[in-house]
């Protein structure tokens, strides 16, 4: 199997994570590794199945982040999310903060999960974020 790097766009609305999800997968991702993200768990899970995309859960976060995630905060919980999928620690931050202002994040995830203080130094995100 080809080896893809993870992608990211933060859209407006719901029928722009339709139109991202399919763009996806059209690139050539696998539908089981498109994830949507908004900062309002029923928001995210309405987008998730409105755009036929999946929900980050145990397989992508691992069993610890997972259980942790029950005691945290919506933001923390997140940020620890997309940290397990190779993000920056800033990198989550800036999503998650466009997530409290309505955006969601469509993610077309490379695979490789990461723990502690790794990252992914080849995520792409749309609009680019400046670092």
């Amino acid at each position: 199997m080809k080896i893809m790097e993870t992608k990211v766009k933060t859209v407006d609305n719901v029928n722009a994570a339709q139109v991202q999800v399919r763009t996806f997968r059209s690139e050539g991702y696998r539908e089981d590794n498109i994830y949507v993200l908004a900062y309002d768990k029923d928001r995210t899970e309405r987008v998730a199945e409105r755009a036929s995309a999946g929900q980050i859960g145990v397989p992508e976060e691992g069993l610890g982040t997972a259980i942790a995630n029950i005691f945290r905060s919506r933001g923390d919980e997140l940020r620890a999310k997309m940290r397990s999928m190779g993000f920056t620690e800033s990198d989550a931050e800036r999503l998650e903060a466009e997530m409290e202002n309505d955006k969601i994040v469509v993610i077309a995830w490379g695979g490789t999960q990461y723990g502690g203080d790794d990252y992914d130094p080849a995520i792409y995100y749309y609009p680019p974020m400046m670092h």
